[in-house]
Order: C-alpha cells, then structure tokens, then sequence
C-alpha cells in the first residue's frame, strides 16, 4: 500500500507523465480528428496560462514578502518577510512547474512528427522548457531534469542533475529554438495567449531569456569567460542571428482579457479581503515617492491605496510585537474598472526594460561595445511606459528630478544600484526574479529589521518538498551530498565563489 502510494505520488508530482489544463479550454482541447494525442495548439495555451498563473500567485505571496514590496503582517511562525520559511513552501512551485513540463515537452514530441511537424511549435516549446527549467533550478538548485517527466517511460525516481549541467544543456535547448524559428511559419494565434502565433516575436523572447540566463551565470567563475564571450556574440558581434526584443511591443507578457480561461488567477484565487491584509512596504513606496513616480499617482497602473492623503510604507523584517500598522496596500477594487485583480500585465513574462537594464549592466561592465546610459536611460523608460503608457515627460528630465541620472565616473557598484533600483520595479510581479538577481548581484540594498532569522541572510533557495525525501529518497540523498544541505541558507552553484 504504501509502495503503490509512493510510486502515484511521484508519477503525478514528480515524474508527471499526465497533462494538465485549465478550465474552458474546450475548443482548444477536442480534436476534430478523434486522434487520442494532444496537438501543440492544445497544449500550449494551457500550460502558458498554468505556468504563469503559479508564477504570479507565489510572486504575490513569496517573492513580495522577501523582496520587501508587501509584509504579511502577524507575530506567528512561518513569516516569510522574516526570512522564516516553512518546508511546505516548496511544494506548490515544484508540482506545478513539473506538471506543466510534461505540456510543453509533449509540444515538441507531437511537433517533430511528420503527420504534425511544425519547427514554431518545437522553438517555442524549448524555449518555454527552458524557462520552466531555469525556474526551477533557480529555486531549488540541482533538480530533476535529464530523466524528468518520464513517468509513462516508466522512470518514477529521477535523478538530480547538477545545476551546472541543467544549464549548459538550457543554453543548447535555447541556441536549436533560435535555429528552429528562423523563417518559421506563425501558430494558431487561438493557441498562443503570449505573442497571438508569432513566431518571430518567440524568437526574441528566447534571445533574450538566453541573455537573462547568461548574466546569471556570469559571475560564476569557472563558466564567466564563455558566458560573457556569448553575451557580446548576442548583442555586438552577431546581432542579426540572435534578435531580440527592440520595445515594449516585444514583450513576453500573458495578458489577461477577463475572457474564459484568460481571467487572472487572482479572481477567485485571492479573497479582496486578502488584499487589504498586505501593507506595502516602506522601501517600495518611498523610492517611487522620492522619485516623484508616475506609476505611483491617483489612479495608478500599480493600485496603490493612499494613507491619510499619500502613499506610504510599513517596515518589513520587524521583530514579533514591533509592527506598525498597515498603511497603504494594493486595492482589490476602486472606481476604475482596473486593479491587480485583473490587470493585464500582472502576466508578465519578460519585458524589455528588463532586457535593457541586462544591457546596460553589460556595457557598464565593458562586456558589449554600448553606452550603459543609453539602456539604463531606455530600461527606465520603457519600465514607466509599460505601465503610465502616457508618459510623456523626457527620460533624462525625469531622472535629474529624481536624482538617479547616469553618472559615468560613479563605482560600478554605484551604477549597480541605480540599475538594479530600476530593474527591481521593471520586474515587479514576475515569479522569482527579483529575488534571483538580488541573491546573485545584492542590489538593490535592502533595508534590514532585526526580526530577521537565518541569521539575516537573505535565503538561497527553497527546500525540496517533504515528499520528494520519502518517494525518492537514493537520488534525494545524492542530491544533497553533492549541492549540501537540504536548508534556505545552502547557497546554488551559481552563487557560491
């Protein structure tokens, strides 16, 4: 009984040999045909919509405590603000991120037969494994990846795979979409809620997500030189092979509609009490108060009550018995018809601004022959145009007024800051990506309260889930033998000198 338990249990968390889908994705799910196999434009849209939907509920409630845009208020155990993170944190990110792998691997299976062969639908499922993937990774460090998603192989304990080799082999997944999209012929726009079928516009997205990952690992020493060396390829040295996003018409961002299964999962996922229980932060709201910021006015694209007449903060990593009240937080609802319940963008993938502050981090380092000023000055305006698409107040005045102008004699440890600052709200409500680059970079510095625990480090990565140690507990082991222990604090192989 309890080896038949242990080998479902991984068959559907782990190995995950069956799809998944959402609600309403009827039309897109029955095949005219009657074949017994899924089709990629089935498949893609609810794995997209699933994916993202677990990205922006654990950004909501993980990411935001740990990177000090909302504090969970309370004097109990388990506050993620805190640093205090419960083991059953791990399971939500891991089950669903490995559910949806099982969709977008079974996307290039069909895809690459010759009855169903389409190279869009095969670029356009690596370059979401890859993403996927490097999420998961991320998070945990070594994980399942050679041998995942092969419970009807039959393979229910898979191995963990060194975090190295997981993104060398990304890296390959993300060079053969490249090839696979060049001149490829556009999807079923009903099929793709991201980029409507445009397989041109998937193309830069995994240009771009590829220079994501390369800075990633670009300050780990034994692969620095090569991940550099392929940044400049990108960007100076062979551009026209490897486009990617030019504006924010670019960007990777599931756009919620309100329409049948393109409705936020925050409707019916997040009470509106639930909302009002979240005080935003003081680092949040005083650098968009001092900077004088359009995203933070009457009205604002960010939802953002007032307190007393102006926006303002609560200090986060307070010790039990010292908090202040909640000041403003996000509306659940207001008198337009727009709020983080159902905004648009809350679907955000990967954005220009982003990929602009990766530049001018590059060409500050004098990695790429660009100006740094010249992609700080166009990640600040496109992270404000997305949002305020009225913005019409010139870049460089906008900057002067708020003091954070380019300063070319400044450290580079200066002109970190000020483009992490930036990128920081460029990648408000995207997963974990504010809290990868700040454990890869530490910027932008946060404030810390002296209710902190793991002896005030910022965490490293998550657990692995309870089950995972009981269902697979040879290769667990082995696991943790070679990345170290099973704990918040063991840093990722990315992070360690």
């Amino acid at each position: 009984m309890n080896t038949s338990f242990k080998i479902i249990s991984i068959l559907m968390l782990v190995a995950l040999g069956l799809s998944s889908c959402k609600k309403d994705f009827e039309e897109l799910n029955t095949d005219p045909n009657g074949t017994p196999n899924a089709l990629p434009q089935q498949l893609l849209a609810p794995a997209l919509v699933n994916t993202v939907g677990t990205n922006m509920l654990r950004n909501r409630n993980f990411n935001n405590e740990l990177m000090q845009v909302t504090v969970d208020f309370g004097d109990g155990e388990g506050r993620v603000f805190r640093y205090d993170i419960r083991r059953t944190w791990a399971d939500y990110t891991w089950n669903n991120w490995y559910t949806q792998l099982t969709n977008f691997k079974d996307i290039y299976t069909v895809a690459s037969q010759p009855l169903t062969y389409s190279k869009a639908y095969m670029g356009i499922s690596l370059i979401c494994q890859s993403w996927v993937y490097s999420l998961l990774t991320d998070t945990y460090g070594d994980i399942p990846y050679s041998e995942s998603n092969m419970g009807k192989e039959g393979n229910f304990t898979p191995k963990f795979d060194r975090q190295k080799d997981v993104y060398m082999d990304i890296f390959k997944k993300l060079e053969t979409a490249d090839t696979l999209l060049i001149g490829a012929t556009n999807v079923n726009g009903a099929s793709d809620p991201v980029f409507n079928g445009n397989a041109a516009k998937w193309r830069q997205f995994g240009n771009s997500l590829y220079l994501r990952l390369l800075m990633r690992l670009s300050g780990k020493a034994e692969v620095s030189a090569a991940c550099i060396a392929k940044i400049k390829e990108i960007v100076d040295t062979n551009p026209a092979a490897y486009p990617i996003m030019t504006s924010n018409a670019d960007a990777a961002i599931l756009r919620w509609t309100g329409v049948g299964s393109l409705t936020s999962p925050f409707i019916g996922g997040v009470r509106e009490q639930d909302w009002r229980s979240l005080g935003i932060t003081e680092f949040f709201i005083n650098n968009l108060n001092r900077w004088a910021d359009p995203r933070l006015t009457p009205n604002n694209r960010f939802s953002i009550a007032t307190w007393q007449g102006s926006f303002a903060g609560v200090p986060s990593g307070y010790a039990p018995g010292q908090g202040a009240a909640i000041k403003s937080y996000f509306l659940s609802t207001t008198s337009t018809t727009t709020t983080l319940m159902n905004e648009p963008l809350m679907g955000n993938i990967m954005n220009y601004s982003e990929l602009q502050f990766i530049l001018a981090e590059a060409a500050a380092k004098g990695w790429i022959s660009g100006d740094a000023r010249t992609y700080y000055n166009n990640g600040t305006q496109a992270g404000i145009s997305l949002w305020v698409p009225t913005f019409t107040t010139p870049i460089e005045t906008y900057l002067a007024n708020a003091d954070i102008s380019w300063n070319p004699a400044a450290t580079l440890d200066q002109k970190m800051e000020l483009i992490h600052a930036q990128k920081y709200y460029s990648m408000f409500a995207t997963d974990f990506e504010q809290w990868f680059e700040y454990r890869r970079t530490g910027h932008p510095v946060l404030p810390k309260g002296t209710g902190l625990v793991n002896n005030g480090v910022m965490p490293a990565r998550l657990y692995y889930p309870v089950y995972v140690q009981s269902a697979n507990p040879d290769n667990y082991r082995a696991a943790v033998a070679a990345q170290g222990a099973d704990e918040i604090s063991t840093q990722v192989w990315w992070q360690k000198p």
